[in-house]
């Protein structure tokens, strides 16, 4: 219990920060560095940070077409729960599953030990970050969060995908 005490009383960006420093030293890395040979794992992170790219750019225009953001605030600053477009597939597309696959990315790419030690840590950081989010939105929302939460995973985008096209 005191953990769970301690982890939620963490500063809202320390998980993040470290992280970030994690995933920035991958990329350096990623430039730096690379084993040699599985050019197809090499081909499959790139497939990653593409797939990165989408699930990071397309929570810009949905959150500020659908979240009833006020006229001249971030996109983040929503006063709606949105839960069509790519909110209907996972919960935290940006914080959670972009930077899930652009840390995969960069294992897969560089094909190194301290990639694979780095991007471990930063995903840990990440995922356990996604805690702390889903803690926000109940308080924001309310029961409808915790409704949308049961419907919609965390950042499981394939279990999204599969649930999106079996509920229609």
């Amino acid at each position: 219990m005191r953990i769970k005490t301690w982890f939620y009383n963490l500063h809202p960006y320390v998980l993040s920060s470290v992280a970030s420093l994690f995933t920035v030293a991958q990329i350096i890395l990623a430039f730096t560095v690379k084993t040699p040979g599985f050019e197809e794992l090499e081909a499959a992170g790139w497939i990653c940070l593409w797939t990165a790219g989408i699930f990071g750019v397309l929570p810009i225009f949905t959150l500020r077409n659908k979240g009833g953001v006020p006229d001249g605030q971030s996109y983040i600053k929503t006063t709606i729960l949105v839960e069509s477009g790519i909110y209907g597939i996972v919960r935290h597309p940006q914080n959670g599953t972009a930077w899930l696959l652009i840390n995969l990315g960069l294992i897969l790419i560089t094909r190194h030990w301290i990639s694979l030690l780095l991007g471990s840590l930063s995903m840990l950081m990440v995922y356990a970050d996604t805690y702390k989010s889903d803690r926000y939105c109940m308080e924001k929302f309310g029961k409808q969060y915790d409704s949308y939460m049961e419907r919609v995973p965390r950042v499981n985008f394939v279990l999204g995908i599969i649930r999106r096209v079996r509920n229609g």
